[in-house]
């Protein structure tokens, strides 16, 4: 079966589970109500249904090659670059008044959760560019602004973000690369990145880099850090790609999966870069592309996951064996009970994940529609769990899709193992998950958890309402939510130490019992009786319990995690 963009699911939730009136209803999203948002979501499903998603396989099993110094993408992948950038979509939520779209936020989250579903590895390129815009937006220089921004919201210029060393990964205060003034505005940039996806291609245009790197005499650690854009091309006096600038792709990474999408080893050799915000404020810069990038790579998660649901569910629905309740010998295994309880769990699992996205994204545009503080903690506050949350259902989803294949999702001409593979690196990369839990319990608990409370207030007083409907699935939503409650006040009570031990079962507490609340809005939309409430009553039931164990691990405290030597540990 080939992958279908869900729309239906997508207009669902923007019209009765994320709240996203509220964006509609600001003066500076007004123009983006329901009937726009039903054209853009169905001009994007048949983009990647038809063009996009048949270069998923030929991506991954021919790759993207380094020939000569240059980046050779796989057949077909520059023809749906350029259907991706012809089509407007890299500078969907980007400034119009630098060619973007100035469309929420939400889109875009919607845009990428289809692309990656459809072409993970591909749609990859577009989010980094979408990341660089937004920093580029929030940080750079008017003469920055004014020759990037039009290019990278065409698509016809791509961006990177180069940030890890061999020595600096998550403790990115390591990193050596220098940055020297040229005494003409400039700076020659010399060092060496890794893991930089989408470093070269072959799409034409230039390839943007932005790269952190340190001034002469600069602080150690993160505040010494300045960002800077460091072209492949110098442009010329007319803003057109020239020169060549003195950096090279040195190797492609050999990945376990996403093949399609080079990742780039970067020697820059006195390169020559412009500064992007002020000296030593690289961090803050970079941060505004990084957290742009967390909820995308959460999206890119939960679009693998679209992916591999649907390439199970037409397998289950094929594939005869056995006797089924439901008919004689040789009967579709999606009959047999266990097979259906699989499809059911992935289902439920994508459902939440996606509605805990798109609530983030409706944040991030109220907050920028309105300049509300409180619309910036929430945004902040899901950023993590929206990451973490939705690419951990990427790899439950795609392991549930190999398990349903039997014997054939381990024979990879089937293609359910490529899902797997694929994902497998999303909760690694923009932070591991756990230094996302990390975040959750630290920084975004700096207000002694406020923007916390004024969540729980929320998903509380949809379970008052969903009393009416679903009675029995509301008291079990309320009652989650008070206890979770409960743990935010012990756990901003304690050490960063004591949070920390318990920091990712807290995350996947919260992601429990996010879900949950979108799944009741959901049940109760439907008046409490059809699929979108058996599967809310599958999740609520059976997956919702899960985060009483997620809390008690979460307040067991670091006494036990250090209990074992590392001399116990390798003996």
């Amino acid at each position: 079966m080939p992958y279908r963009a869900p729309v239906r699911d997508f207009r669902f939730m923007l019209e009765h589970v994320v709240a996203y009136d509220q964006v509609v209803a600001t003066e500076r999203f007004a123009d983006a109500g329901h009937d726009t948002v039903a054209a853009i979501l169905d001009e994007a499903a048949r983009l990647n249904d038809e063009k996009l998603a048949p270069l998923n396989r030929v991506g991954d099993t021919e790759g993207a090659v380094l020939e000569n110094g240059v980046v050779r993408t796989a057949a077909g992948f520059r023809d749906g670059y350029a259907a991706i950038a012809g089509g407007g979509w890299v500078g969907i939520a980007g400034d119009p008044a630098h060619g973007g779209m100035g469309l929420p936020f939400t889109l875009n989250v919607a845009f990428n959760d289809m692309i990656s579903g459809a072409a993970l590895a591909l749609g990859l390129n577009p989010l980094l560019s979408q990341g660089q815009i937004e920093a580029l937006e929030t940080h750079a220089s008017d003469e920055l602004k004014a020759l990037y921004l039009p290019r990278l919201n065409s698509g016809d210029w791509t961006g990177t973000m180069n940030l890890t060393e061999p020595q600096a990964g998550s403790d990115v205060g390591a990193l050596t690369t220098r940055a020297v003034p040229n005494g003409d505005g400039t700076y020659a940039i010399t060092g060496q990145k890794i893991f930089i996806s989408w470093g070269d291609h072959d799409f034409g245009g230039n390839v943007c880099h932005l790269v952190l790197a340190r001034l002469p005499d600069a602080a150690p650690g993160t505040r010494g850090i300045s960002l800077f854009m460091v072209p492949k091309f110098i442009p010329d006096t007319q803003g057109e790609p020239g020169a060549r600038n003195a950096l090279r792709v040195v190797s492609l990474e050999h990945k376990m999966g996403l093949h399609a999408s080079p990742t780039c080893v970067m020697s820059f050799e006195g390169a020559t870069g412009w500064l992007v915000g002020g000296e030593n404020r690289g961090m803050a810069a970079m941060f505004t592309m990084m957290n742009n990038a967390r909820l995308q790579v959460g999206v890119q998660g939960i679009g693998v996951a679209e992916g591999a649901y649907q390439h199970a569910l037409a397998y289950a629905q094929e594939r005869r064996q056995g006797r089924t309740p439901l008919g004689e010998g040789g009967g579709a295994i999606i009959d047999h009970a266990d097979v259906r309880r699989m499809l059911i769990e992935a289902k439920a699992e994508i459902f939440a994940a996606r509605a805990i996205a798109l609530a983030c994204g409706v944040a991030l545009d109220m907050e920028k529609a309105t300049g509300d503080p409180d619309w910036a903690a929430r945004a902040a506050l899901l950023t993590p769990v929206a990451k973490s949350f939705g690419t951990d259902v990427a790899q439950k989803v795609a392991g549930i899709g190999i398990q349903v294949h039997g014997g054939m999702g381990y024979i990879e001409e089937t293609g359910a193992a490529q899902f797997a593979r694929d994902a497998r690196v999303l909760t690694i990369y923009e932070g591991t998950n756990g230094i996302q839990a990390m975040d959750l319990v630290g920084r975004k608990m700096m207000d002694g958890g406020e923007a916390a409370y004024r969540m729980f207030d929320e998903g509380e007083q949809v379970a008052e309402i969903a009393r009416r409907t679903v009675p029995d699935l509301a008291e079990a939503v309320w009652g989650a939510a008070e206890t979770l409650r409960e743990c935010v006040e012990w756990l901003v009570e304690q050490d960063m130490q004591e949070r920390f031990a318990g920091a990712v079962p807290f995350q996947s507490a919260s992601a429990r019992v996010l879900g949950a609340f979108y799944h009741l809005k959901a049940a109760h939309a439907e008046g409490g009786a059809g699929p979108r409430t058996a599967l809310a009553r599958y999740y609520i039931e059976r997956l919702l319990p899960e985060y009483e164990a997620f809390i008690t691990q979460a307040k067991a405290g670091a006494a036990g995690l250090y209990a074992l030597s590392a001399e116990d540990l390798a003996s």
